[in-house]
């Protein structure tokens, strides 16, 4: 009997995930990756002996039963990262606050750097890890949402315990509402604190984030957090490798112009003209990038609410790459941290910055004695259509960004080397993400667990998984996506 033939559409965490898992189980997998880089939002790029992330750098996932331990055990893949006690620094005008992985350490942090509210920051905390660890139960057979078949009804089923009975109230609230129950929504430098955490994980601050996933959010980097040497881009490169060992093609430079229905398989184009055909596709561009890429007769087979989202745009960022001369760094100066503008109060429109620097230690970054230097913010995509708007934002961003971090390190001009801006369209060009889009979207009540969108399709054997797909962004979210398109298809469990 002919072997299963998978390609898959996307050469970031979440495809890369799906390709080597399926290739593991024995399936002929073609992966494609439009770029030059494995990875997409998690990549990298190289400007002369410096060596920039994409994005973010701060690894999750990688603690005993987390996503990205039990899928590279299972694929025998092994990840060079050092777990942070002290998580990150958020710096808010004078204020400076740390995010320290263990629990009780960091509530009473909390509470002394507030505390007015020291009882009731007590108690917030404690529910908000009493949630996440039932969460995290149930989450350990990593069960499909939204519910497409009765397959993973019962799986979802079987998942759940007693205790699992007292989170039902909690999927129409927000994480405000948790703020509200414990009386601190006057405490506003806490929720300020708060808002940075969720920004950068769910795309979007207390007020409308769900709670069950915002829960999570602020629960996850007690589980681990870790420095990945070299950047992200390490695990990408690990799970390409391992997709070629059982035999995968991966491809980079060949990005899909067509995907159209030939008989009962599918044929996928590229941009050269070949044409490959296979059982099944699995597409991890985001979902906005499928009008174009779809044959338009199958592209209207897709449920309307997937057409309605795939022409949504999220968040797009505005990221700065800068190269450092460490000599003039201070000696305190964070692995992670989170800057807030001192004249904003909101979290978008560059007011709220996430900064990630390379190790002193880290030689794949930068030669000794120098560091490189990843710093983003969101952008709302819509005040940068056009091309006056685009070019008076890129200049106007830029400076911004870089007087909210001479505010906080009057000096780092002088460790400065290098600044090169990454606006929307070089996350569309790279990355190829359309309009500049990232992060999939806000983990609102309308865009999360049974809202959110599966990686099942109304067409048979046509596959998401990444960022825009449940459980959500970043390399924890993608991965899962990832394993349920390589569970639904095999009928396969990672190992525990």
């Amino acid at each position: 009997m002919a072997r299963e033939e998978i390609i898959v559409i996307g050469g970031g965490i979440g495809g890369l995930t799906a390709g080597a898992l399926l290739a593991q189980a024995g399936k002929s997998v073609t992966i494609l990756e439009a770029s030059r880089e494995w990875g997409g939002c998690a990549g990298k790029f190289q400007r002369h002996k410096f060596l920039y992330a994409s994005g973010a750098t701060l690894g999750m996932g990688l603690e005993k039963g987390g996503i990205h331990d039990r899928v590279f055990r299972h694929l025998g893949i092994k990840a060079d990262a050092i777990r942070l006690e002290d998580v990150m620094k958020i710096k808010r005008g004078e204020r400076t606050l740390t995010f320290y992985a263990d629990r009780n350490k960091h509530v009473q942090a909390m509470r002394k750097a507030f505390p007015s509210y020291t009882n009731e920051i007590a108690a917030f905390y404690n529910e908000v890890y009493q949630k996440a660890a039932k969460i995290r139960l149930l989450m350990k057979k990593l069960p499909i949402l939204p519910i497409k078949t009765g397959r993973e009804a019962f799986e979802l089923l079987t998942s759940l315990k007693p205790t699992h009975v007292t989170l039902t109230p909690d999927f129409f609230k927000t994480v405000r509402s948790l703020l509200k129950k414990h009386r601190l929504l006057e405490c506003k430098d806490f929720i300020h604190f708060l808002d940075g955490q969720l920004i950068d994980s769910m795309q979007t601050t207390t007020k409308d984030c769900a709670l069950l996933m915002g829960v999570l959010a602020l629960d996850i980097y007690h589980e681990g957090a870790y420095y990945v040497q070299g950047g992200l881009y390490q695990f990408a490169y690990q799970l390409a490798d391992a997709a070629k060992r059982n035999g995968a093609e991966a491809i980079l430079g060949r990005r899909v112009t067509e995907v159209r229905k030939a008989g009962d398989r599918y044929e996928v184009v590229d941009h050269r003209g070949s044409i490959r055909t296979a059982d099944h596709v699995i597409c991890n561009a985001p979902i906005q990038a499928l009008p174009k890429i779809m044959n338009q007769n199958l592209y209207e087979q897709l449920s309307p609410g997937l057409r309605n989202r795939s022409k949504q745009d999220t968040w797009g960022t505005m990221t700065l790459y800068i190269s450092l001369d460490e000599t003039h760094l201070p000696d305190d100066f964070p692995l992670f941290q989170q800057l807030m503008s001192p004249e904003g109060n909101s979290h978008d429109e560059g007011n709220h910055l996430f900064l990630s620097v390379s190790d002193q230690n880290d030689r794949k970054r930068a030669p000794e004695g120098f560091r490189t230097l990843t710093v983003s913010t969101h952008i709302n995509l819509a005040s940068w259509k056009t091309k006056s708007q685009y070019d008076l934002n890129k200049t106007l961003f830029t400076e911004k960004m870089l007087q909210t971090i001479r505010y906080y390190y009057p000096a780092i001009d002088e460790a400065m080397i290098d600044v090169y801006p990454g606006a929307p369209r070089a996350w569309e060009r790279y990355p190829h993400r359309p309009g500049g889009v990232v992060g999939g979207f806000a983990q609102t009540r309308t865009h999360s667990l049974f809202l959110s969108l599966s990686h099942r399709t109304s067409l048979k054997n046509f596959w998401l998984c990444g960022d825009s797909i449940f459980p959500g962004g970043g390399t924890i979210g993608v991965s899962v996506s990832g394993y349920h398109c390589f569970h639904s298809i095999t009928r396969r469990r990672l190992i525990q």
